[in-house]
């Protein structure tokens, strides 16, 4: 027990290492912000790495605001409705369509941008923020599928069963007998998506113009032409990964329950 115990006291000062001088490090003035001095705490503590840093950031937040919650919205709706109907409403070939389903997790981003590129121009979606919308949403229908899949075969058929036999249609017995039990995966999904389309940066910076980079490209933009402005990057840094930390803290005690579900039943 006390072997466990100060192992786990070791990973967490192991894992809190960085969060610790990102902190010191964004409160600094530019003149301490070195690597030299990456361990010392700020001589003079001040937020102006941190106005700064909001004031660079502050449009990419917001349309990474525009990118990830209607994103994962979409994602959570799509992916439900095709985990409901491959789990609950066999049809012939259903199996076929999971395993193609399945497969579009496996496309490399790399190997799609060139044709994305080509349909986002020909559909007049290129350069704005919601043709990274609908591109995210695309890729991530199968990871969805598949989380609502296994978690909706966890549901008695017999609940379905009996909704059939109440007169319940396949929209009815979804709305009133499925999607009640749902937030577990719901919560997954949400986590899962919101913060990949948060950290999203290959398809962002290929898909959209100036006026619509999300928070992630105007990340990395933060740079001095002269000197590296350590404080300001530190500052946004933190600035950028408080969404996706509110969410997990947030959702996160479904997570585990919602992913779990499903891993014993095929």
């Amino acid at each position: 027990m006390i072997l466990r115990r100060g192992l786990l006291i070791v990973f967490a000062v192991v894992f809190l290492i960085p969060i610790y001088v990102l902190l010191v490090t964004s409160f600094k003035p530019l003149t301490e912000a070195n690597p030299s001095q990456a361990w010392n705490l700020p001589q003079v503590w001040t937020l102006e790495a941190w106005r700064v840093a909001w004031e660079k950031l502050a449009p990419g937040i917001w349309n990474s605001v525009l990118l990830a919650v209607p994103g994962s919205l979409l994602s959570c709706v799509l992916g439900s409705m095709n985990g409901y109907v491959l789990s609950k409403w066999r049809f012939p070939g259903a199996d076929v369509l999971f395993t193609l389903f399945l497969f579009g997790m496996f496309i490399p981003y790399q190997g799609v941008m060139i044709p994305l590129v080509q349909l986002m121009v020909n559909i007049g979606l290129y350069g704005d923020i919601s043709g990274l919308v609908l591109a995210h949403v695309v890729y991530g229908i199968p990871i969805c599928t598949l989380i609502f899949r296994n978690y909706y075969v966890t549901i008695p058929d017999e609940l379905i069963e009996a909704s059939r036999v109440d007169g319940a249609g396949m929209l009815r017995t979804y709305w009133s007998v499925v999607l009640p039990v749902s937030a577990p995966a719901f919560a997954v999904v949400i986590i899962w998506q919101f913060t990949s389309l948060w950290n999203d940066f290959l398809f962002a910076v290929f898909l959209t113009g100036p006026t619509s980079w999300p928070t992630t490209v105007m990340l990395n933009n933060i740079a001095g032409a002269q000197a590296t402005p350590y404080s300001q990057q530190m500052a946004a840094a933190l600035l950028a990964s408080i969404p996706t930390m509110l969410i997990y803290l947030l959702l996160g005690r479904f997570f585990m329950r919602g992913l779990m579900a499903g891993a014993l039943k095929g």
